[in-house]
């Protein structure tokens, strides 16, 4: 008896999620130190929780069944080794990263590293999954900008806890942040409207994303992972300007909620469907 799409799914599903939560949390540490001054204790923290978060990916990925029923394929083994050998070489860039912190350049080349081998990782997914290499291109935009939204609201996340604790200090890293995931949540939206408009998945069409089964899924992701979270992050970034960290982190809290949803439900559809939301 063959095993239902959507158990098959699951790896797939767990191993998206936490990569982008490591890869984009990773990112956001990179960006904060060189664009703030956020202090040294949250940047390594966040660091170390990318490492120990890109390592869970790697036991995930050596779960990972055989694809017999979903829309992706099984990658070819060289891109699967490079997969596993990136995750591992990005989880040794982030605890490097954390250690060289204080120093300016070796901290930004050890960070400028970890993020292209974070893409590179994303691209050996994206082309090995695929089921051609012109649909490995829209999947990797959309694992990229995954990362970015779903790890920067980690990221965001554990700064507002550091401001609970440490309220003295300055409020540009979280308004910085804020800003970022706005541009992320605005790049998400236009991402939605191109691929469902103009399709962008293996075999979607025009509008097919918002017919049969499939239809609430794809509203409920525009709704209430991408539009619900814009207004969120932008809230969350006024109430920063007049240092009401409290409030700013409770809001980031849904926003977390409300992205890792839309995360698990877009690569869901891709991985089962093959359709790009």
């Amino acid at each position: 008896m063959a095993t239902p799409p959507l158990v098959q799914s699951f790896p797939y599903v767990a191993w998206i999620l936490l990569a982008a939560l490591a890869f984009g949390s990773f990112l956001f540490a990179v960006l904060t130190r060189q664009l703030s001054d956020a202090t040294t204790g949250y940047l390594r923290f966040t660091a170390v929780s990318a490492a120990v978060l890109a390592f869970l990916t790697r036991l995930v990925d050596g779960g990972l069944t055989t694809p017999v029923t979903l829309t992706i394929v099984s990658a070819p083994q060289e891109l699967a080794t490079w997969r596993w050998i990136g995750l591992l070489t990005f989880v040794f860039l982030a605890i490097a990263w954390a250690v060289l912190v204080r120093r300016p350049r070796a901290s930004l080349a050890v960070g400028v590293t970890g993020v292209v081998v974070a893409l590179l990782t994303l691209a050996a997914a994206a082309f090995g999954w695929a089921p051609t290499q012109p649909d490995a291109v829209p999947f990797l935009v959309q694992l990229a900008t995954l990362s970015v939204v779903t790890g920067g609201s980690l990221a965001a996340i554990v700064l507002g806890h550091w401001y609970l604790v440490t309220p003295k200090i300055s409020e540009r890293p979280l308004i910085l942040q804020a800003r970022l995931l706005l541009g992320a949540l605005g790049m998400q939206a236009l991402l939605f409207v191109t691929w469902t408009t103009l399709a962008g998945g293996p075999g979607q069409v025009p509008f097919s994303a918002f017919e049969g089964g499939t239809l609430l899924l794809v509203v409920l992701r525009l709704g209430v992972t991408i539009l619900f979270p814009l207004v969120l992050v932008y809230m969350a970034w006024r109430t920063a300007q007049t240092r009401s960290m409290e409030s700013a982190t409770g809001l980031l809290y849904i926003n977390l909620a409300a992205v890792m949803a839309g995360t698990i439900g877009a690569a869901a559809l891709y991985v089962s469907s093959g359709i790009l939301v």
